[in-house]
């Protein structure tokens, strides 16, 4: 699927109650969860540790945190669109997040977003928009979330 070019407010507004695109996939690797462990003071065994999550883990792998998959959002928006004509965004809040399935080391994603509503408020666009993250080859997803982001147009 093409990349969606959103030049405007009204362009956005089109998008409303429709899905808008899906991402391409992306394979999470054992580094990718190293260093998101590092990041963050998360050094938890069934991330980090593959021989121990191979005996131990109900899932025989090591998988990668809910917040590093949850945190692939902007990697993933920008991938399906491009907002132009935007002095600033802003991430505002995420509502109904659930994490449904943990997503295995080396297992591909990618998401999916629907424009749930589009609000005008004086100038600056509250964009509140459904995300699916998708695992491949898995019925069930990573998470479902409401993600709002604030866009300041020119």
């Amino acid at each position: 699927m093409a990349k969606v070019v959103i030049n405007s407010f009204q362009e956005f507004q089109q998008y409303t109650g429709k899905e808008i695109g899906v991402s391409d996939y992306l394979i999470i690797t054992q580094e990718q969860i190293n260093e998101f462990a590092h990041a963050t003071h998360d050094h938890q065994w069934i991330h980090t540790d593959p021989q121990r999550a191979a005996v131990e883990s109900q899932f025989k792998s090591t998988i990668a945190h809910g917040y590093l998959t949850l945190s692939l959002v902007p990697h993933f928006w920008y991938e399906v669109a491009e907002v132009n004509n935007v002095k600033m965004l802003v991430n505002y809040g995420i509502e109904n997040l659930r994490f449904n399935q943990p997503v295995l080391v080396n297992q591909a994603v990618r998401m999916r977003v629907r424009l749930r509503a589009l609000t005008d408020l004086r100038g600056i666009a509250k964009a509140e928009m459904d995300v699916v993250l998708e695992i491949r080859e898995n019925p069930k997803p990573a998470f479902t979330a409401s993600i709002v982001f604030l866009y300041h147009f020119n």
